[in-house]
C-alpha cells in the first residue's frame, strides 16, 4: 500500500509582518520557531498579526537575494499553550484596544480560559478592571471577525482552494464567502481576479456539484463566449458556442439548449438571426455596444454639419506654397471630405500621407473658428498626433473623461463633448467598448472623422470598428494608396506595402556597407538560442556602433510571443543584463520581476492619478530597495514614482510584443521571427510590426517563417455585425 510524504511544516509564533499587499494579502512576514530560531515565511496570510501562533504547511525555497525561505500552502492558528503565549496574542494588535497591560490583566482573571470567556461568555470581562461594556463588545466583535477568517480559510482550503486564491475570496465576500461557494462557485469566475471557469469548476467538482448541473454548464456557456470575446468576436454563431460548450464541460448537447434558455431569461445573453451567420449569440455587455454603437454613430452621420466658410482651392494653394509639398489626388480627395462631409474615415499604409491630410483639415477647421478635439487610443500615439499637428491632442479615455472607481466614461449621453469637429488617429485600434462610449459623447452636429491602417492588428478587445465603418458604406470613406517619392525610397514602406498584398519582400542584404543604403534588413537564423544570441548582439553592439542609436531609448524589439526563447519573458531577462539593470545595482522584486536601475519598462494599465497611461516607456532611474519604491524617468524627462504595490502594472519593456507596440513608433526596430511563432505568423501581425519602424527594421530568423506570415491572413476573420447594423438603420427594411 502506497503511502503519501507529509507536506513540510513549520510552528511558531508570528514575529512581525515585513511585507502585506493589500489587494492579494501577499505577506512577507518573520515566524519565530520553538527552537528560537526567526524564518521568513512568504505567501498569503490573511487578517493575522503579530504574537499569532501559526502552524504552517508548504516548502522551502532558496532565494537568490533573500535566502531560504519558507512559502505558504496552508495555515492554521492555533491556541497559544502558556500564560504569556496567550498575553502576547491579545496584546499583538489583532483585537484593538487590547494593549500589553490590559493583556495581563484579562490573563490576570482568566489564566487558561481566557479565550473560552472571549468566544463565549465575552460579558464576564467587565470584571477586568479598564473594561467596560462598550469595550468589551469591540473585543467580542473582533474576535468573532478573526474566527470568521479562519474558518473560511480553514473550509476553502478544505476544498482544494489555494491560500492565494482564498485570500481573494474572503476580502471580496468577507463573512459571506462560504455561503458563496457553497451555493454557487461558479460566481467566482465572474467576481474573483486570476480564477477562470476552470478554477472555479474544480472547487465545484471538489464540492460534489454534478457534472451536468445547470449553473455548471451555464456558467461554461459564459466562459467560451468570454473566451470567444477576448479573441475579438462580438456575436457567436450559436452552433460554434455549442459545439465549444460540449467540449469543455464533456457533456451531451442536448443539455446546453435549455442552459442557453436560461441565460437568455436572466439576459445574460442575447439571441438574434444575423445574416450571414444565422442564429447567434452575444454576451448582452457586448451586443449593447454593437446596437448603441450603430444608433449614436447613424445619428452623427445624419445630422447635418457645421458650415464652414472658406474657399478651399484658395487655402489649399497657400498651404501646398507654405509646406513646400503637393498634394497628391487622392490627399486632395480626403480634405475635401472633411469640409464637405459629416463622417468621413480615411485609411491607409505608411507613406501615403495620412498625417499631412490631418494637419491640413487641423488647419482649415482653425481658419474657420471651430473647436477641434483630437485624440488616439495610446498615450503614445497621441503624443505623435498633437506633434504632427502642432496642438493638443490627448487619449481617448482622456478625451472621454474616463472614471476608474466606477470604469464608465463622464462624458456622454447629456454630457456630450464641447467640439465642432473630432479627429480620431489609429482608429484600429478601437474597440467596441471604447468606440461605444465615443459616440455617445459626440455632439450629433459635430463633424467625426476617423484616421486609421485598417490593415494592421485590430483592436486588442472586442470588434472590428474600423473595417466595419468602412464596410457599411455610411461614412465617406477615401483610401490612400499612392506611396509619395520620398517615402518609395524607404525599404520599410516598400516591404509593408508588398506583405499586405500578399508578396514576399526582398530579403536579400543591401549592397555594399554603407549603412545610408537601406532601412531593412535580414538576417537568417534558423535556431531559436541562435536567434535570441544575435538580437542581443544587434542591441548591444551592432546597432549602436553602426547607427547609432541609444540602445534603450532608440531601439525596440518587438516580437509575436510571450513565451519561447524569442518571447518577451526570455528576451527581457537576457537584456536586462546586457544593456539594463545588472546584477549588483539596486533592486526592488515584485514577483518574478526583478526591477534595477537602468531598466526600460513600461505602463501596461492607466493610472489616471500618476497620470501614467498604457503604452507609456520609461527608464528606471532611482530604486530604493527600503522604502521600496522606484522613480521612473519616462521618455520625455518626466519622473514618476511607484510603490511596490503599484508595480504589477509595470512590465519590462527592452523587448514587447508586436500587439502592445500598436499605436506607437520607433527609430529603430528589431523583429526576431521564427516558425515556432508559428500560431502567431499573421500577415497583419508582420504589417504591423514593420511599419512600427521610421529608420531602421532588422529583422532576425527563418525565411519560411516570413513566408508562412505574409501567407496567412486568417486572423482578419472576426464575427461582428456592426455593419449592419449601421446599414439598417439608415436603410431600415
Amino acid at each position: 500500500m502506497a503511502t503519501t510524504t507529509p507536506k513540510p511544516s513549520i510552528e511558531g509564533t508570528l514575529d512581525r509582518i515585513v511585507f502585506q499587499n493589500a489587494e492579494n494579502a501577499f505577506t512577507v512576514a518573520k515566524l519565530s520557531l520553538e527552537n528560537g530560531e526567526e524564518v521568513t515565511v512568504v505567501g498569503p496570510l490573511v487578517g493575522l498579526q503579530k504574537g499569532a501562533p501559526l502552524y504552517i504547511e508548504g516548502s522551502w525555497v532558496d532565494d537568490k537575494r533573500f535566502g531560504r525561505q519558507f512559502k505558504v500552502e496552508s495555515f492554521q492558528v492555533r491556541s497559544p499553550q502558556t500564560l504569556l503565549g496567550i498575553e502576547r496574542y491579545l496584546s499583538s494588535g489583532i483585537i484593538p484596544g487590547i494593549g500589553d497591560e490590559l493583556a495581563k490583566r484579562i490573563v490576570g482573571e482568566f489564566g487558561m480560559r481566557t479565550f473560552e470567556i472571549i468566544g463565549s461568555s465575552p460579558g464576564a470581562l467587565t470584571a477586568v478592571e479598564g473594561i467596560g461594556p462598550s469595550r468589551t463588545k469591540k473585543i467580542a466583535e473582533a474576535w468573532k471577525d478573526q474566527k470568521q477568517i479562519q474558518d473560511v480559510m480553514v473550509f476553502l482550503r478544505g476544498h482544494g482552494v489555494s491560500a492565494a486564491f482564498a485570500a481573494r475570496i474572503y476580502k471580496h465576500y468577507g463573512a459571506d464567502s462560504i455561503e458563496v461557494v457553497q451555493s454557487n462557485p461558479y460566481r467566482l469566475a465572474l467576481d474573483i481576479w486570476g480564477i477562470g471557469f476552470k478554477s472555479a469548476d474544480a472547487i465545484a467538482q471538489n464540492l460534489g456539484i454534478a457534472k451536468d448541473a445547470g449553473e455548471r454548464i451555464e456558467a461554461g456557456l459564459l466562459h467560451v463566449l468570454g473566451q470567444l470575446s477576448e479573441d475579438g468576436h462580438v456575436v457567436v454563431p450559436q452552433q460554434h458556442a455549442i459545439d465549444a460548450g460540449e467540449s469543455l464541460l464533456g457533456v451531451h448537447a442536448a443539455l446546453i439548449g435549455p442552459a442557453i434558455s436560461r441565460l437568455l431569461v436572466s439576459r445574460l445573453l442575447v439571441r438574434e438571426e444575423l445574416d450571414p451567420y444565422g442564429v447567434c449569440l452575444s454576451l448582452t455587455n457586448l451586443h449593447g455596444f454593437e446596437v448603441e454603437s450603430a444608433e449614436f454613430f447613424v445619428e452623427i452621420a445624419t445630422t447635418q454639419a457645421c458650415a464652414i466658410d472658406i474657399k478651399l482651392e484658395k487655402f489649399l494653394y497657400h498651404y501646398e506654397k507654405e509646406n513646400e509639398i503637393t498634394l497628391a489626388p487622392q490627399q486632395r480627395e480626403a480634405i475635401e471630405a472633411g469640409v464637405e462631409d459629416k463622417c468621413i474615415v480615411i485609411t491607409g499604409g505608411p507613406g501615403v500621407g495620412k498625417t499631412t491630410i490631418i494637419r491640413a483639415l487641423v488647419d482649415i477647421y482653425d481658419l474657420a473658428g471651430l473647436e477641434i478635439a483630437l485624440a488616439a487610443p495610446t498615450g503614445r500615439a497621441a503624443k505623435r498626433l498633437a506633434e504632427s499637428t502642432g496642438r493638443p491632442a490627448s487619449t481617448l479615455h482622456r478625451l472621454l473623461e474616463f472614471q476608474p472607481q466606477t470604469g464608465g466614461f463622464e462624458r456622454g449621453l447629456g454630457n456630450q463633448l464641447e467640439a465642432d469637429v473630432v479627429i480620431v488617429d489609429e482608429a484600429s485600434m478601437v474597440d467596441i467598448a471604447l468606440f461605444r462610449g465615443l459616440v455617445a459623447s459626440l455632439p450629433h452636429e459635430a463633424t467625426f472623422i476617423v484616421v486609421g491602417d485598417v490593415d494592421q492588428l485590430p483592436s486588442v478587445g472586442p470588434g472590428s470598428v474600423l473595417a466595419d465603418l468602412i464596410e457599411s458604406g455610411v461614412p465617406t470613406v477615401v483610401k490612400l494608396t499612392e506611396i509619395f517619392r520620398q517615402a518609395a525610397k524607404s525599404q520599410i514602406v516598400v516591404s509593408a506595402h508588398q506583405i499586405n498584398a500578399g508578396q514576399l519582400p526582398s530579403l536579400a542584404p543591401p549592397p555594399g556597407d554603407d549603412p545610408g543604403r537601406s532601412d531593412f534588413y535580414f538576417i537568417e537564423r534558423e535556431n531559436p538560442i541562435a536567434a535570441r544570441d544575435t538580437v542581443i548582439e544587434l542591441i548591444s553592439d551592432r546597432i549602436p556602433k553602426r547607427f547609432g542609436y541609444d540602445p534603450l531609448t532608440d531601439v525596440q524589439v518587438l516580437t509575436p510571443m510571450h513565451r519561447g526563447e524569442l518571447g518577451t519573458t526570455a528576451l527581457n531577462a537576457a537584456m536586462q543584463e546586457c544593456i539594463g539593470g545588472k546584477a549588483g545595482n539596486p533592486e526592488i522584486k515584485r514577483g518574478t520581476r526583478c526591477y534595477r536601475v537602468g531598466d526600460k519598462v513600461m505602463q501596461i494599465r492607466n493610472n489616471y492619478d500618476k497620470e501614467v497611461f498604457n503604452g507609456d516607456v520609461g527608464i528606471v532611474r532611482v530604486v530604493e530597495p527600503k522604502a521600496s519604491i522606484l522613480k521612473v524617468e519616462l521618455l520625455g524627462g518626466r519622473m514618476v514614482l511607484f510603490q511596490r504595490n503599484e508595480l504589477d502594472d509595470l512590465m519590462h519593456a527592452f523587448a514587447i510584443s508586436v500587439h502592445k507596440s500598436q499605436g506607437s513608433e520607433y527609430p529603430c526596430v528589431v523583429l526576431p521571427l521564427l516558425t515556432q511563432h508559428y500560431m502567431m505568423l499573421q500577415r497583419n501581425l508582420l504589417y504591423t510590426a514593420l511599419t512600427r519602424g521610421k529608420e531602421l527594421v532588422v529583422m532576425v530568423g527563418s525565411s519560411r517563417a516570413v513566408k508562412m506570415a505574409v501567407g496567412n491572413q486568417s486572423s482578419k476573420e472576426r464575427w461582428t455585425h456592426l455593419a449592419e447594423r449601421i446599414r439598417d438603420r439608415v436603410a431600415p427594411n
